[in-house]
């Protein structure tokens, strides 16, 4: 994975219209990733995010969740959670495969291909911090510390 967002500079298509990651309007931004919507572990992570995207915006950050779910399972998701961050639907995977977030995942001990929940923080479109094979609990509060840390 190249630690430069440039190399991204395509229009994505989200809860709220279209993006361009190269054209965030923050300094900051926060790209995770997470397997499906309305599923425990990742209503867990986008309620974390959304309580707390006050504190982020105050640090001039940008969230973006991303998932192979569709805008309109992403706007339900939205709606049904009263999310207050923005989410990447990616069905072609091609962010998926930018930060190589699909693994191998044993589910119900059958092998399948999914998101493996991961973070990256980034500075002015420079990678500055990533998290890989995150636990949703607590996650939100986690980078958020870790960002103030970042931002000094």
């Amino acid at each position: 994975m190249s630690s430069q967002l440039s190399l991204l500079n395509q229009v994505l298509p989200t809860t709220t219209g279209e993006i361009n990651l190269t054209e965030v309007p923050t300094e900051w931004l926060i790209v995770y990733f997470y397997p499906k919507d309305s599923t425990p572990g990742c209503t867990t992570q986008a309620v974390g995010f959304s309580c707390l995207k006050d504190e982020f915006d105050a640090l001039n950050t940008t969230i973006l969740g991303v998932s192979r779910d569709s805008v309109k399972a992403h706007q339900n998701f939205t709606e049904k959670q009263n999310l207050t961050i923005n989410l990447i639907s990616d069905k072609e995977e091609a962010l998926c495969q930018h930060f190589d977030v699909i693994k191998e995942k044993n589910m119900y001990g059958k092998k399948v291909m999914g998101i493996e929940r991961s973070t990256f923080i980034f500075h002015n479109g420079k990678l500055v911090k990533e998290y890989r094979k995150v636990k949703a609990a607590g996650h939100a509060e986690q980078v958020l510390e870790d960002l103030k840390a970042l931002q000094g």
